[in-house]
């Protein structure tokens, strides 16, 4: 059953990219979502702005600084909004995801000792495995967690084996960016904590398609980049406070030695972060916009974080549904079509364990040919491994071209899947 939601115009309205069209005046097609969600016009108007009025940087005795301050605060408050975090100070900013587990693998490595070991899975974005296997050049080990083939979910009692008392951090995916598999991350969180360790989040693919609540998930450390969230190329790091107090930092001597700023090196990216105040504000308006079941009024949160905070949790969950209905259309039709093999969780009655992307490949046809008919098309899809090259390995395709993938976003519509499944229908006879 198609879920509640604002007409769809008004949404895409919003969205300039989704206004151009190719030589044959078709629309063009965004299911390349993993790689990089399109923005909506208050997110270029943020930057823009912040071009006009606060072009500075920080700490100035002058207005533009002062204006720059206040909008580096305002994202340090928009993101633990976002991610419902204690404090804004449990937020650090650095250039994306990739750089920002880097820079503090290298200062959890300094507190970890030979033999002390890192639980890695095969399921995840190599960014979330290179950091880690980077310290074994101080000898620590790091132990890998399987993943079940046929359906591309995690091993939980693989898991529990791996993880024992020289477990010092587990690393792991919210969701999978190549097959979509949601992993129970507070599960994961017991077994971590269980032995001590910490327990550090890679919300990259997951940001988009449903709330984060890091209180309740209790990860120590949770990494995400907003262009992956409709915002600019900007990457955000949570951490418990006293786990920022804690490490040591990689920093200029002058650098104010107080968590989050201790972390963020260098002049951050200003008008960028404008931009991510934007983009998180763009969805807390859009919860406005969605029709109220009549108990959402306070949605667990404290009185305190009623307003955005509230309207975030309200519109990921709305956005949620509504992708899971849309991505039921696509994996009911994409499976009737010869030739066609998903990857991942297929089952209908376990939508809710999986985000709205759809890894696949074609009979007679490399993913990269697959991608680039549907390009011609007008229809935008990724094919590869998408960095997460342990997934394509352990299913034996990374030497054929690895999968095509499809990503759906809240933006994305009923007649664009019916677009590209005749595509893909037309392609495989």
């Amino acid at each position: 059953m198609k879920p509640e939601i604002i007409n769809m115009a008004q949404i895409r309205a919003k969205f300039p990219a989704l206004q151009e069209t190719d030589e044959d005046d078709r629309p063009y097609v965004f299911f390349d979502g993993p790689g990089g969600t399109q923005v909506p016009q208050d997110v270029y108007h943020g930057m823009r702005d912040y071009f006009r009025k606060a072009n500075a940087n920080q700490d100035g005795r002058f207005v533009t600084s002062r204006r720059n301050d206040e909008i580096l605060a305002g994202a340090r408050e928009a993101m633990a909004d976002f991610l419902n975090a204690s404090s804004p100070r449990e937020i650090v900013f650095g250039a994306n995801m990739t750089s920002l587990t880097f820079n503090l693998s290298r200062s959890i490595g300094r507190h970890l000792q030979p033999g002390d070991e890192i639980v890695v899975t095969r399921l995840d974005h190599d960014a979330n495995v290179a950091p880690w296997k980077a310290l074994e050049e101080i000898g620590l080990v790091v132990r890998w967690v399987d993943f079940d083939p046929d359906n591309c979910c995690l091993d939980l009692d693989d898991m529990s084996n791996q993880i024992n008392t020289k477990t010092k951090l587990v690393a792991v995916g919210y969701a999978s960016n190549a097959v979509g598999t949601i992993n129970p991350i507070k599960k994961i969180a017991a077994k971590a904590h269980a032995v001590g360790a910490w327990l550090w989040v890679d919300a990259v693919h997951y940001a988009p398609h449903g709330p984060i609540d890091v209180q309740a998930l209790d990860c120590d450390f949770l990494v995400l980049s907003a262009y992956k969230f409709f915002g600019p190329h900007v990457g955000i790091l949570y951490g418990k406070y006293a786990l920022l107090d804690q490490l040591a930092a990689y920093k200029v001597r002058p650098a104010d030695p107080q968590p989050p700023y201790k972390f963020e090196t260098g002049t951050l990216y200003q008008e960028g972060l404008a931009g991510l105040t934007a983009a998180i504000d763009y969805l807390a308006e859009l919860g406005q916009l969605f029709p109220s079941d009549g108990n959402q009024s306070d949605l667990g949160l404290p009185d305190e974080y009623r307003g955005r905070r509230r309207l975030l949790k309200q519109t990921m969950s709305q956005v949620a549904a509504y992708e899971r209905y849309l991505f039921a259309e696509l994996l009911s039709g994409i499976m009737q079509i010869d030739g066609v093999h998903v990857y991942g969780i297929t089952d209908p009655d376990r939508m809710v364990d999986r985000c709205p992307t759809l890894a696949f490949t074609l009979a007679n046809n490399s993913p990269g040919q697959v991608a680039e008919y549907l390009g011609n098309q007008g229809i935008f899809v990724w094919d590869g491994n998408y960095y997460a090259i342990s997934v394509t390995e352990r299913l034996g395709l990374e030497a054929s071209g690895g999968m095509v993938r499809v990503g759906l976003v809240h933006y994305n519509t009923l007649d664009e899947v019916k677009r590209l499944l005749t595509a893909i229908s037309t392609m495989g006879k």
